[in-house]
């Protein structure tokens, strides 16, 4: 799979997360949908697992950041989508040294547009944009 679409499936099974607050639901739904997926390579299988959960044991410190950049839009008015949109660039932007910044903010753009509503890619892109200044 391409990074691009390595990085929509693990959008798609951190928005899921949203709606499974137990670990053993989350686990269950996560399993159905990498099984509804074409067949993978284990490597692809590891990638996104991996990187969901790594995402997701970072919740709080992403938005803690979030929250500091976005005035009167802090993480609880978020639409869901926006959110998870930004929980994974900005995880991308500060953990992942192989994701330059600018292709992270591009590709949360791009799923915003597919995935959000019509504000979505604006506010995306500049939520990430004052998380870019902000360094």
């Amino acid at each position: 799979m391409s990074r691009r679409e390595l990085r929509e499936h693990v959008f798609r099974m951190l928005f899921r997360r949203e709606f499974f607050k137990t670990e053993e639901e989350f686990k269950e739904q996560m399993e159905l949908y990498l099984g509804e997926l074409a067949p993978m390579s284990e490597e692809d299988r590891a990638y996104m697992e991996e990187k969901t959960e790594a995402i997701y044991g970072m919740v709080p410190q992403l938005d803690e950041s979030l929250n500091e950049v976005a005035k009167g839009w802090k993480t609880g008015r978020m639409s869901k989508v926006d959110l998870t949109i930004l929980r994974l660039a900005l995880y991308e932007m500060r953990h992942e040294d192989s994701v330059p910044e600018k292709v992270a903010v591009n590709e949360a753009v791009e799923i915003a547009r597919r995935y959000g509503g019509d504000d979505s890619p604006s506010f995306v892109n500049g939520i990430l944009a004052k998380l870019m200044t902000e360094r």
